[in-house]
């Protein structure tokens, strides 16, 4: 049993996280204001201005977090704060402890992002700030209640988006608070903006918010406890935020102009609801919830990866097998979602899309799903050959049917520009795909190291090992394995604007070189004579599993022989797309002859008859 840290600790720590969380949303939503929402004017510096108060809010972030550190490693330790041992410790074990050390990576991107906004100047660099805040929020998310326990994965990432919608939404409206005076005749557009964020961000607070209460309760009866009570006190604010910020959308938008104080008092309003729901969240953090924690007791496998034993794989397990990774399920349908409305909305107006893309783009994320929620990745987190399966269909099956969907031709299509020269989700994309680090990646021989030089880095490190026993690790090898794989394909296949592209016959060299390695790869993993991450494999010991090198020996299988269907696919493709070019390129020099009575010919022609009467000249 520790010993009580002292009144300062017990009452101050959840003041700190408190002010901490107020400070890195004000600080978020002024870099997204600046870089995304705000219009700016020849004789205005707004950007500048509010990355300069996006400075001010991220000291008070940094000290607050830094506080937050030193109270909480003094609760877990059960010091006071003037017991001489706590700075000793503090400095010994702060690393050490998961919790503290979560909290000293945010502490040190508040010190990131404070010192980025005090020296930034473009809408780029606010934009990058706002992602680095973004990523130091969510990171608290490994710290909260049930993070230990045997919903692990689903609390963690629940956690993260809710932390960031929250972030979002609430920093957006301290933002437009603190920057109204200098917004003036630009607040109505502001505000619509916002208001356009703070939707989908408050539609990934009420779904991950329920998803949260559902983990830490574990039963309605749980209802009338006093955590109960509390969760039941921030869902009756959240339906308040949500009618408010309707009645927002419909009225007061419409009104600001027009005299009044209706925006004043609908901010003060809302603050004031979502600072009573910030302290909530706080006393809850502090709160053990009625559904034990540490619930992972029991087989090694459900200790180490979070997951129960699935035990021997049946043939029928690889179409019937089901346990839904909720974050990239969340995924797939909202990419799913927003590319039927992009075609719906060309519809509307009068314009085609083609049907194949569409059901490319499906399939393409419903494979993904498969991958993620299905058995690929239940016993890919304890068998290596079933993990190869989950790495190969993300990495080259998903990203060969969504590349020809062209989602990002059909986003510059379906969305609206803005004219006021600021960034909305359009500009956002062309700022992307026209930057110098696309140019770089775009390269296809950079896309085809990356694709194969970090298989093989990955596997032959640490990484894979970390990979199989964290959450964060698996979430890492996922998005790299699908952004490598999806920037292959592109630079070889992809029909979406972006950095000129290389001619056919490089393409294909390219294409064939990097699968040679790639057979390479899964030659020496079939040969290897050692067990890769022997300190997961080893240590999980399935009673029911199969020799471990025999398992590596048929991952390396996998890998050398899946490639080959995708290789062949990928060839054809940039074969047509190479009798294509040449078509069209036929055409054109065909129209263009047509134009000018064949003027390029004649003067060829000519020139070579120049070239015979000289000759005959010389030789006279």
């Amino acid at each position: 049993m520790l010993e009580d840290p002292g009144p300062i600790v017990r009452w101050s720590l959840p003041l700190v996280r408190v002010v901490s969380d107020l400070s890195s949303a004000a600080t978020l939503g002024l870099l997204v204001l600046a870089a995304f929402l705000v219009p700016e004017r020849r004789t205005t510096e707004r950007r500048i201005q509010a990355s300069r108060l996006a400075a001010v809010t991220g000291v008070i972030w940094f000290v607050s977090a830094a506080l937050g550190v030193l109270f909480t490693f003094a609760s877990l330790a059960g010091l006071r704060l003037g017991d001489p041992e706590l700075g000793r410790q503090f400095l010994t074990f702060v690393w050490s402890l998961e919790t503290t050390r979560v909290l000293s990576i945010s502490t040190a991107v508040a010190f990131v992002v404070t010192l980025g906004a005090m020296l930034a100047r473009t809408r780029a660099a606010f934009a990058w700030l706002a992602a680095i805040t973004l990523a130091g929020i969510a990171i608290v998310a490994l710290t909260g209640h049930a993070a230990g326990s045997a919903s692990h994965e689903d609390a963690v990432n629940s956690l993260g988006v809710h932390l960031i919608g929250v972030s979002a939404w609430a920093g957006g409206l301290i933002a437009i608070a603190l920057m109204a005076p200098r917004i003036r005749q630009d607040l109505s557009a502001t505000v619509g903006r916002y208001s356009v964020l703070a939707g989908w961000a408050y539609a990934a607070v009420a779904v991950t918010g329920l998803q949260q209460a559902w983990i830490r309760l574990g039963s309605f009866a749980n209802l009338d406890t006093a955590y109960g009570a509390m969760l039941v006190a921030k869902a009756v604010i959240l339906v308040a935020l949500g009618v408010i910020g309707w009645q927002q959308r419909r009225k007061v938008i419409a009104s600001i102009g027009k005299g009044g104080n209706g925006f004043a008092r609908l901010v003060l309003l809302e603050l004031g609801l979502m600072g009573a729901a910030f302290g909530l969240g706080a006393v809850l953090g502090r709160t053990p919830p009625p559904e034990p924690e540490g619930e992972l007791e029991g087989s090694t496998v459900l200790e180490i990866t979070g997951f129960p034993d699935p035990g021997p794989m049946a043939a029928a397990d690889w179409l019937t097998a089901w346990r839904p990774n909720w974050l990239m399920l969340s995924i797939a349908v909202v990419a799913i979602g927003l590319y039927a409305a992009g075609v719906i909305r060309l519809g509307r107006r009068g314009d085609s899309w083609p049907v194949h893309r569409t059901v490319l783009w499906t399939l393409g994320w419903l494979a993904f799903i498969w991958a993620t929620s299905g058995a690929p990745d239940i016993w890919g987190r304890v068998l290596f050959s079933v993990h190869m399966v989950m790495h190969m269909i993300v990495a080259m099956v998903v990203p060969l049917l969504l590349v020809p969907a062209a989602p990002i031709t059909l986003a510059l299509r379906a969305l609206t520009a803005r004219p006021d020269r600021t960034w909305g989700p359009r500009e956002l994309i062309l700022q992307v795909v026209q930057s110098r680090a696309m140019k770089v990646l775009a390269n296809p021989v950079v896309a085809a190291v990356l694709f194969f030089g970090s298989l093989a880095a990955f596997y032959w490190s640490p990484l894979f090992e970390l990979s199989l026993s964290t959450h964060t690790g698996h979430l890492l090898m996922i998005a790299h394995f699908f952004l490598t794989g999806y920037m292959f394909t592109w630079v070889l296949i992809g029909i979406d604007p972006g950095p000129v592209k290389w001619s056919p016959p490089m393409l294909l060299l390219i294409l064939f070189a990097t699968i040679s390695f790639h057979a390479f790869f899964g030659v020496a993993l079939t040969g290897a004579q050692f067990v890769l991450a022997p300190g997961f494999f080893e240590q999980i010991n399935l009673p029911w599993g199969p020799q471990l090198l025999d398992d590596q020996e048929k991952a390396g299988e996998i890998a050398w022989g899946f490639g080959e269907a995708p290789t062949l696919i990928l060839a054809i493709l940039v074969a047509l797309q190479w009798f294509k070019r040449d078509r069209q390129e036929t055409v054109r020099l065909d129209r263009q002859a047509d134009r000018d009575d064949d003027a390029a010919l004649r003067a060829y022609n000519d020139r070579l008859k120049r070239l015979g009467d000289e000759g005959r000249e010389k030789e006279a």
